[in-house]
């Protein structure tokens, strides 16, 4: 049995999993994870972290707000976005498509280690990409009082 298209949902969530439901409902979901892990920023956040390393994405979870399912991570290559196989296209290709979907508020930055990100701050959605391929996918919901969760890479 395959694993299934990942599906990625801006403001929503992924495949069949909302933004806002909690860890119970990504277990229904998805099954256990492979491996879980906490992460503490050291302010007022702390995540709990689902890792599906062989499915190709990581689930967040805002552990101040009772584990609310609240960013993805993703790297798998086959994944859709607005029925797009979205790991295929360039840079170029990527700004064209996310205009035509309405998404226009761009941030772009080069990172000393060499990733670029391309973020869409309307979409709440990074793009990561190294040597001009994307190499990977954060998206998540605002919680309010400008705390968005949007893990960097």
């Amino acid at each position: 049995m395959s694993a299934p298209i990942l599906e990625i949902k801006p403001h929503k969530g992924i495949n069949n999993l909302v933004f806002g439901t909690g860890t119970l409902e990504a277990e229904g979901v998805f099954g256990r994870p492979e491996e879980t892990e906490e992460l503490d920023s050291g302010s007022d956040s702390s995540s709990l972290v689902w890792h599906f390393w062989e499915k190709g994405f990581t689930l967040f979870f805002d552990m101040q707000q009772g584990n609310m399912f609240t960013c993805v991570e993703i790297d798998h290559p086959d994944c859709l976005l607005w029925g797009q196989k979205i790991f295929d296209l360039t840079e170029a290709e990527l700004k064209l498509f996310i205009a035509k979907q309405g998404f226009h508020e761009i941030d772009i930055e080069d990172h000393e280690w060499g990733e670029r990100r391309i973020s869409y701050d309307d979409a709440l959605i990074d793009f990561y990409f190294e040597k001009g391929k994307m190499i990977s996918i954060n998206y998540g919901i605002n919680l309010g009082d400008d705390k968005i969760l949007i893990l960097a890479n």
